[in-house]
């Protein structure tokens, strides 16, 4: 399991428009959904995206966030 603090600066390092961590950006490992919650904040418009552990290997590894590259393209 990764770091929450590592993961959204990978995140931001990957997505820089979509601002900064603790601010417009939140991560949180989710013990019932098993998986990391990642919370985005744009203005008055929110969405939070479960990650995968897995897929938070891919952001932190290959630097292929694909899942949240998706949802972070509907509002920037």
């Amino acid at each position: 399991m990764y770091d929450k603090a590592e993961l959204c600066k990978k995140i931001h390092e990957i997505y820089p428009q979509i601002g900064e961590c603790d601010i417009d950006l939140k991560v949180a490992w989710d013990e019932d959904r098993n998986a990391w919650a990642v919370d985005f904040r744009k203005g008055v418009h929110r969405i939070r995206h479960y990650l995968e552990d897995k897929d938070a290997g891919q952001c932190m590894e290959r630097d292929q966030c694909v899942s949240l590259g998706i949802e972070f393209g509907q509002f920037l």
